[in-house]
């Protein structure tokens, strides 16, 4: 237990972390940023099927094939419908930078809203791998999403000041979104130690959620700058890192 509440702090930290490079770098640039993101996205693209996906085929017994199927499908509709109630980041940042200070607090606690919604099924894929019971598994799974948080939260930095919000209050904020991983953590990992018939379906749904995000959101993001050719090597360096890691540690 203590290692998985470590975790969570980890995870949540990340953001909070990469939050305090972006008060420190404020004019990080696209090239930089979309090379980071996608490094992430394979990190994600390789804990997802390896860390989520296969173990629930293993774990489905007779029917793992269609319960990992429905699974997968179930995570990505689930984030689906929350980005049709709430638009995630990529839709937010340029509209909130082109308000300056004329936003209002309606916009801008919209823009944390919508980080923190999505962080919320990353946290839950991150519980749900020591739910497994695979710590190693777990621990690259969780490795993942810290890493996508780090540039999610450097990004989220100059919207929000440029909206009006004081340093103090745009911190406060990152550290929200950063808290809701960590509640997002816990809730995979009790729910699944205490439901352990639902893990194979659980396991396939945290894998589902983290591909849509991949797709929907990080893909596109990080090759609409002028950047795709090395965003594209850098997905494949993330997932070959993450593939080498998961032999070693296998």
């Amino acid at each position: 237990m203590e290692l998985v509440l470590l975790t969570a702090l980890g995870v949540g930290g990340a953001t909070i972390f990469g939050s305090l490079i972006g008060f420190a770098f404020k004019k990080i640039s696209h090239k930089f940023s979309d090379i980071v993101l996608s490094f992430a996205a394979g990190v994600m693209l390789a804990a997802a099927v390896l860390g989520l996906i296969l173990p629930s085929l293993d774990y489905g017994g007779k029917f793992g094939l269609l319960i990992t199927v429905a699974g997968i499908f179930a995570g990505a509709l689930c984030l689906n419908l929350i980005d049709k109630l709430v638009p995630h980041l990529h839709r937010l940042v340029g509209a909130d930078t082109e308000s300056h200070k004329n936003a209002n607090l309606s916009k801008v606690l919209l823009f944390v809203t919508a980080i923190a919604i999505h962080n919320l099924p990353e946290g839950i894929a991150a519980g749900v791998g020591f739910g497994a019971g695979d710590v190693s598994q777990a621990l690259i799974i969780a490795g993942g999403i810290a890493l996508q948080n780090i540039p999610e939260g450097m990004v989220i930095i100059g919207p929000m000041l440029a909206a009006g919000v004081t340093p103090a209050r745009t911190f406060v904020c990152a550290m929200i979104t950063g808290l809701v991983e960590v509640v997002g953590t816990l809730i995979g990992y009790f729910a699944v130690s205490m439901a352990s018939a639902i893990l194979p379906f659980a396991l396939a749904f945290a894998g589902g959620t983290m591909l849509y995000v991949i797709s929907d959101e990080m893909i596109p993001e990080t090759h609409a700058h002028g950047s795709e050719r090395g965003a594209t090597y850098a997905l494949l360096v993330g997932f070959c890192v993450m593939l080498v890691t998961d032999v070693l540690l296998g």
